[in-house]
């Protein structure tokens, strides 16, 4: 008992070592190619010097770690686990009685708790250093941004809107005079303003025409509003009060990517921004795949020790290792298919999110079973 608790810890130690240098050495990479290519467009542009794509890459480091975690677990685990081979310790625990469900233990442990500190612990200082380097992509590097060029120039919203009916709607509409994409918290104006206002059934109560809106905490205020009733009458222009749940930060994230939210901030911003009447299946999606790294972490832990504990002996050693390459690969394949067919509805939000995690455990459990005890 001892012994393969000892062993245990040993392997995990090997797998934790293994990993973790593969993590800061991928992540690294693909953040210098990053890098590069933020240098080329930062070249044409002369508000952007050196330092500040120093920056950016820099805030885009922990979301480059976020995405290359499945990988750097997959080759960490191939790199440990054939050395273990290799160097015969694994040979010598089989031969001492210790199966291979008992040493993958410690790995499979090591594993899921990078996929637990992946979504708790980084996925907060990802989404906010990302979301920090988009504005300053989206001020410095593109040549135009914000809500103005994703709507036409017409921004349109749905909230909640009590103060006529229960349950009711408002529709608001109008051009930004602020882009979203430069983010600083202030209040949010729209101008040539529409307000459609209907109940939960989408029967027309009111229409409010105003030449500006300003979003403030909690409410619009919107600047001699014109009111038209179910009869068509104008009334006298006058200021008007609007309640409102949205802010301006959950406006411009409504069109910024999911990745800039966290994990613990996307459920309620997931509630916020249906009841405002934007899609959140972006956002749900998101949600979903976060949960399901943990899984996915243990399902690459197996892969790489399914295609790479092969006796040397055995011969095709090569083979195998690029076998459980490729697997990974396909895998990463299977996540990026599936997630379009999410965002797309083809696919339930969780089939599309789990999918490729519970295709990898399946597949590492059948390949250790057939290797332990086929």
């Amino acid at each position: 008992m001892i012994f393969a608790r000892t062993l245990t810890l040993y392997v995990a130690r090997r797998f934790l070592v293994s990993t973790f240098t593969m993590l800061l050495s991928l992540t690294l990479l693909v953040s210098l190619f990053d890098f590069i290519e933020l240098l080329r467009r930062a070249a044409t542009r002369q508000d952007a010097g050196f330092a500040l794509v120093v920056s950016i890459a820099g805030l885009r480091l922990p979301f480059m770690g976020m995405q290359i975690l499945p990988f750097a677990i997959l080759l960490g685990g191939i790199v440990a686990f054939w050395r273990l081979t290799r160097s015969s310790e694994l040979i010598v625990a089989r031969a001492a009685g210790v199966s291979a469900w008992g040493f993958l233990m410690g790995p499979v442990v090591v594993a899921l708790l990078f996929g637990g500190l992946a979504i708790t612990t980084v996925s907060p200082i990802s989404s906010a250093l990302l979301s920090r380097a988009e504005r300053l992509e989206a001020t410095y590097l593109r040549a135009g941004g914000g809500v103005t060029a994703l709507a036409g120039g017409r921004l349109w919203l749905r909230q909640a809107d009590t103060g006529l009916v229960p349950g009711g709607v408002a529709i608001i509409a109008g051009q930004p005079t602020r882009l979203l994409s430069a983010g600083r918290g202030l209040a949010f104006t729209l101008e040539n303003v529409s307000v459609w206002r209907l109940n939960a059934q989408d029967q027309f109560l009111a229409r409010v025409e105003a030449p500006r809106a300003t979003l403030g905490p909690g409410h619009w205020d919107l600047s001699e509003a014109v009111v038209f009733g179910t009869d068509r009458q104008a009334s006298p222009a006058a200021a008007m009060t609007l309640p409102s749940e949205l802010t301006p930060d959950r406006i411009e994230s409504s069109f910024a990517s999911p990745d800039t939210l966290s994990f613990w901030a996307l459920p309620g911003f997931i509630a916020v921004l249906e009841q405002a009447g934007f899609s959140a299946l972006r956002h749900r999606l998101q949600f979903q795949s976060l949960l399901a790294v943990p899984v996915l972490s243990v399902a690459m832990a197996l892969v790489a020790a399914g295609f790479s504990m092969r006796p040397s002996r055995m011969g095709g050693v090569a083979r195998m290792v690029a076998a459980g390459v490729a697997a990974g690969f396909s895998l990463f394949v299977l996540d990026r298919i599936t997630a379009e067919f999410g965002e797309s509805g083809a696919l339930p939000v969780w089939l599309a999110a789990w999918a490729p995690s519970i295709a990898g455990l399946l597949l590492a459990l059948g390949l250790l079973l057939h290797l332990e005890d086929g």
